[in-house]
C-alpha cells in the first residue's frame, strides 16, 4: 500500500463531507462551529451504547468548576485504575457529549471508569487554559474524591488530537510532580505534539481529507500556543520516565508523522511504547465509527493493545 492508500469507506464519506454545502469549521464563529460539531455527531459517530453508569460532576479549578462525566458499565467496582480522557476538537471545539460515544466504547472493552474532562476552550480562553484544567481535574481524580465514588490506584491518559496533546502534557506534569496516584498508561490518539508544518504529512494530507491546513491554521490562532513552551509542543520535551504508552495514528492525517515521530521519541528514551497506524482512514475517526465502519475495527485492536499494557502496569503495581 502507499501512504495514499484510502479505505473505501473512508472514500465514500470524504466525498460524502466535501460535497457538503455551506461554511467549514474555520469558517464560522467558534459558538457555531461547537454546535455544528455537536449536531454532527449523531450522524457520523455510534451511539452511546448500554452502560450501567452516566454521570456528571465536576472538579475544583483555578478558574471555576470543571465540568466532568464518568462512564461505566459496571455499577459497582472494586479498586483500581481510572481512565481520564480529553476531547478533541482543536482546543476550539468539542465537549462531553462530542465524545461521548468512544468514552463509553473506552469504558466497555477496557472494563474500566471513563472519566472525561470539560476543559476551557480557545479562544475565549487561549492557551494554557486547557493544560490547566486538565492537570487540575486529574489530580483531583487521582485523590479518589467522595464524589467519584471510586477508589482509584492508577491513572490511565488518553485523549484524541488536542486531547492527545493534553494527554501527554499532562502525563509529564504528573511525572515531575507526582499526584496521589500514578499515571500507569497514556493513550494518546493521533495527537499533535509539534508545529504542524514541520513534518511532511501536514502537505501530503492538508487538504480533502477532513482536517485540513486552513482549519489547523484556525485551530492555533484561537489556542495561541506561547512559542518555545514545552505544553504547545511536547515532541520537544524530556520524554524519560513517562509511562509506558500506547500511539495510533491515521495514515492519511496531515498530523500522522507528528504521531509517528512521538512514538520514535519515546522509544529513544526507552520508554515501553507500542505503535499502530490506521492505514487508509483519516484524522478523527474513532469519532466517526458510523460513517466510516472499518474505524470501529482500528479502535477494537487499540484498545486490545490498551488493555494488555494496563494490564501489565497494574500486575507491576502489586
Amino acid at each position: 500500500m502507499t501512504d495514499h492508500y484510502t479505505n473505501p469507506d473512508v472514500a465514500m464519506f470524504l466525498a460524502f463531507l466535501n460535497a457538503l454545502p455551506g461554511p467549514k469549521t474555520h469558517e464560522q464563529p467558534p459558538a457555531l462551529a461547537r454546535a455544528m460539531y455537536v449536531a454532527s455527531k449523531d450522524v457520523a459517530d455510534l451511539p452511546i451504547g448500554e452502560l450501567a453508569v452516566m454521570r456528571d460532576l465536576s472538579a475544583p479549578g483555578a478558574a471555576g468548576p470543571i465540568p466532568l462525566r464518568l462512564f461505566d458499565s459496571r455499577a459497582d467496582r472494586a479498586a483500581g485504575p481510572a481512565l481520564i480522557f480529553f476531547h478533541g476538537g482543536g482546543f476550539v471545539i468539542g465537549d462531553l457529549d462530542t465524545h461521548a460515544g468512544i468514552c463509553a466504547e473506552m469504558a466497555r472493552q477496557l472494563d474500566l471508569p471513563v472519566i472525561a474532562v470539560d476543559y476551557r476552550l480557545a479562544p475565549e480562553h487561549p492557551f494554557p487554559a486547557a493544560t490547566d484544567d486538565c492537570e487540575a481535574a486529574t489530580r483531583w481524580l487521582a485523590g479518589s474524591p467522595a464524589e467519584l465514588g471510586l477508589t482509584v490506584t492508577g491513572l490511565v491518559l488518553s485523549g484524541d488530537s488536542a486531547g492527545g496533546n493534553l494527554t501527554i502534557v499532562t502525563a509529564m506534569a504528573l511525572r515531575d510532580a507526582p499526584a496521589a496516584v500514578p499515571v500507569i498508561a497514556q493513550f494518546p490518539i493521533y495527537p499533535t505534539v509539534d508545529r504542524a508544518d514541520a513534518h511532511g504529512s501536514y502537505e501530503l494530507f492538508g487538504e480533502g481529507r477532513l482536517l485540513t491546513k486552513d482549519g489547523m491554521k484556525w485551530f492555533d490562532e484561537a489556542y495561541a500556543a506561547t512559542p518555545g513552551d514545552w505544553r504547545g509542543a511536547p515532541l520537544h520535551a524530556n520524554h524519560r520516565d513517562m509511562p509506558p504508552t500506547l500511539v495510533i495514528t491515521a495514515g492519511l492525517d496531515p498530523l500522522r508523522d507528528q504521531g509517528r515521530a512521538y512514538a520514535a521519541a519515546l522509544i529513544t528514551a526507552g520508554v515501553p511504547t507500542a505503535y499502530r497506524e490506521a492505514i487508509g482512514n483519516i484524522h478523527g475517526f474513532v469519532t466517526l465509527r458510523k460513517a466510516i465502519p472499518s474505524a470501529q475495527i482500528e479502535v477494537n485492536g487499540a484498545l486490545g493493545v490498551l488493555k494488555g499494557i494496563i494490564a501489565e502496569a497494574v500486575a507491576a503495581q502489586a
